[in-house]
């Protein structure tokens, strides 16, 4: 028994410490948002900050874990066995859970997670243990505290509504204050603006931050709580003097509280979301000393001692905590694509969008539509153009927009830090569970939308987002809840052979999840490097981009052609969606690039423009060669999965002629865009009519063979759209290559 509880607490340290690697990568939008989306400080000093806030969080945290010991379940009605395997249940399940949200770029709710978790493994030992004694069902609820997980399904409402409504209110009025020039402004209205967010931010500091801490008598903390309001006006005098000192030493105010901001919540995370991650292992190891000291039968020594509230974390157990936190914040790729996600739904610039459109989110677009028509209808002319004006942008001249410009300004970065603050503040001192993650999220969603970045051009991808976005945190619920669950069931029943299985599953899983995230981010590296149009502004640089692009094109469009055909007679069906999700994928990156048009003429300069047209036109000739061919994969797949009649023999060789001659052109093409060489582009364009004339042999065949013979309806009608297809391929191609023909006449007179 004393080695198996040794290997019981390796295991579980090493969960501990895949769980807080996972959790930082999702909890780290809720700090780093504000600060790397505005751009107000230097990447390496909000780190930095982050990391001092984090850190001091961690050493803060010692009494914040009574949640994974007693605030879900009751422990006396638990053994040791039953508690451990709800622990190692949760610790599996929570690993899982975020690895998955963070793979998709997801923020989630760590503290939803973990209750819901606790809730769904807790309830699956009680259920186990009433169906194998008593079977009394109407026991359950002496075995769960049913009302924490009512109150966190009730603090997930409120703070969605109540984050976004404020958030939106107070931007509102920030940016009728301020406008998008606010630098003029700092030295009147930023005074009063930077003592009131850093008198909110530091209240929250010591309210949510700070309140756990065990060197702080409770006397002290008792007086803190009376004097709430006076701690805060007091605050206020002294940061107002202290932001008139600032301003007045041209010290940028927004600057501060971004920074402060930053620390203070980083600092919350820490201090109150560190027991999501370790608040279930340090229980899982103080329940190992209690059943040493004690000793007895693990499935008969029940874990009242856990309901102790004297119990508290060891100091090293945080220290460590905190610096593995500290190497995840500055290491994790998961955690960028993570806070990727937030700011691209908050982002000023609607030029990309990540999520695509539904029903829903152009239902409520349209219906803002037509509500901010009624208002401009009612609200007087002369009260609309001033408010119009306020919400001007200074002038973006003829430059593309960079990488290096922030998503949004320090104004609604503050905005974002000191009402985030506030009402995680006010949630801890009206004792309601509210989540950092939801808040700060909301808040930054309301903030855009109130700043107008959710314009006509952007607000049905954005809400389509943050539906996505709030979906996935009920999904989390839910699957927090029955995944727990299910595994505290196995480990019951299965004991040691179900807890090897789950780590190996565990490990496959996590092992898999960091390939396909790593294949992922390198896929968007070469994607956006093949987007990026800064450096292109000449004529020849548009020539060798335009070139590359359709090279590439033309590459994977002939291997994709040959390799459909050849998979249609063989009726892989296996093959054949792969190829169609291939396709797709290929005709996902030119529409991409069509999104970046606005930017990439923007940036041409004047002797350069007029190029811009032939690469708007390969782009779309590009476009309707993928297009024909995913016809033509989607048409095959189709009629494979739909188990019909495989194509006659004399058909697919008739194919694979087609094929092959297509081929042969279009790796000519290939090499003649690859090294830039078109000097025999014209005896390229005459290969078309041999391709051409073969296809118009063979339907006239099929035709024939209709009305002579006993043809297959649906093999008809597949192979009519695949040659139909391959000629209209064959048609873009051919105008792709006059085009370029014609560019190549205007280049050499461009150049004399």
């Amino acid at each position: 028994m004393e080695h198996y509880l040794y290997l019981v607490i390796i295991t579980i340290a090493v969960l501990a410490i895949i769980d807080l690697m996972v959790g930082v990568s999702n909890d780290a939008v809720n700090f780093l948002n504000s600060g790397l989306g505005s751009k107000a400080l230097s990447f390496r000093l909000i780190m930095i900050l982050a990391s001092a806030g984090i850190l001091c969080g961690a050493l803060f945290s010692s009494g914040m874990m009574e949640i994974a010991r007693s605030g879900i379940y009751v422990p006396s009605m638990f053994s040791f066995n039953d508690v451990m395997v709800i622990f190692l249940a949760v610790m599996i399940t929570d690993i899982i859970l975020l690895d998955v949200f963070n793979y998709f770029g997801l923020p989630t709710s760590t503290t939803v997670s973990i209750v819901f978790e606790l809730l769904g493994a807790a309830v699956c030992l009680a259920l186990y243990k009433i169906y194998t004694t008593t079977g009394e069902w109407s026991t359950l609820p002496e075995y769960i505290n049913t009302d924490k997980a009512t109150e966190i399904v009730v603090s997930i409402l409120l703070s969605v509504v109540i984050s976004f409504t404020l958030g939106m209110l107070v931007q509102y009025v920030s940016r009728v204050i301020f406008t998008f020039q606010f630098e003029k402004r700092l030295k009147t209205f930023g005074v009063l603006f930077g003592g009131l967010a850093l008198a909110l931010i530091s209240y929250f500091i010591l309210i949510k931050g700070l309140k756990s801490v065990t060197f702080i008598s409770s006397d002290v903390k008792l007086w803190i709580t009376t004097h709430e309001l006076l701690i805060l006006a007091g605050s206020f005098v002294f940061f107002t003097i202290l932001s008139f000192i600032l301003t007045r030493l041209n010290v940028n105010i927004l600057k501060v509280i971004v920074g402060v901001g930053t620390f203070g919540l980083a600092l919350s995370f820490a201090g109150n979301d560190l027991v999501n991650f370790i608040g279930v292992p340090v229980a899982a190891i103080q329940s190992i000393g209690f059943f040493k000291a004690a000793g007895g039968d693990p499935n008969t020594y029940m874990m009242s001692e856990l309901a102790s509230s004297n119990i508290v974390a060891p100091m090293w157990i945080l220290t460590v905590s905190g610096l593995i936190m500290l190497f995840t914040l500055w290491t994790s790729k998961k955690a960028r694509t993570v806070i990727e996600t937030e700011m691209n739904l908050s982002s000023q610039d609607s030029s990309s969008e990540k999520f695509q459109p539904n029903t829903l989110s152009r239902w409520i677009v349209r219906g803002f539509v037509n509500l901010g028509n009624i208002l401009s209808y009612v609200m007087p002319r002369t009260l609309q153009t001033k408010l119009d004006k306020r919400f001007e942008q200074a002038s973006t001249s003829t430059k593309q927009k960079s990488d290096d410009e922030p998503m949004f300004d320090m104004v609604r970065a503050s905005v974002n830090l000191m009402v985030a603050s506030s009402l995680i503040a006010l949630g801890t001192s009206m004792k309601l569970p509210l989540s950092t993650t939801y808040v700060t999220f909301m808040v930054a969603m309301g903030s855009a939308f109130a700043d107008r970045a959710w314009d006509r051009e952007s607000a049905v991808y954005r809400v389509s987002g943050v539906f996505h976005v709030i979906g996935g945190w009920f999904f989390t619920a839910a699957c927090a809840f029955t995944g727990a669950f299910i595994i505290a069931y196995f480990l019951k029943i299965g004991g040691i052979v179900s807890f090897v299985v789950a780590l190996i599953v565990l490990a496959l899983l996590l092992f898999q999840n960091a390939r396909s995230h790593r294949r992922k981010v390198a896929e968007q590296a070469e994607r956006k490097l093949q987007l990026e149009k800064s450096d292109i502004r000449s004529l020849q640089q548009v020539t060798e981009a335009s070139a590359n692009q359709i090279s590439e094109v033309i590459a994977k469009s002939n291997l994709f052609y040959k390799e459909v055909v050849d998979n249609l007679i063989k009726t892989d069906l296996t093959n054949l969606a792969k190829n169609k999700k291939l396709i797709k994928k290929l005709n996902k990156d030119i529409d991409s690039n069509n999104d970046n048009l606005f930017n990439f003429i923007r940036n041409l300069d004047d002797t350069s423009a007029k190029s811009s047209r032939y690469y708007i036109m390969a782009l779309g000739y590009l476009q309707d060669i993928v297009e024909n061919l995913y016809i033509i994969s989607n048409n095959a797949l189709n009629h494979v999965d739909n188990n019909h009649k495989p194509l006659r023999e004399s058909r697919g060789k008739d194919l694979q002629i087609i094929s092959d001659q297509l081929g042969l052109w279009y790796s000519e093409i290939y090499t003649m865009y690859k090294r830039l060489e078109f000097s025999n582009i014209e005896q390229v364009m005459k290969q078309r009519d041999p391709i051409q004339k073969t296809i118009n042999i063979l339907l006239d065949k099929q035709i024939t063979d209709i009305r002579t013979s006993d043809s297959s309806p649906k093999n008809t009608k597949l192979y009519f759209s695949i040659l139909l297809e391959t000629n209209e391929m064959i048609s873009s191609t051919f105008k792709l290559l006059r085009l370029h023909s014609e560019f190549l006449v205007f280049k050499q007179a461009n150049n004399k």
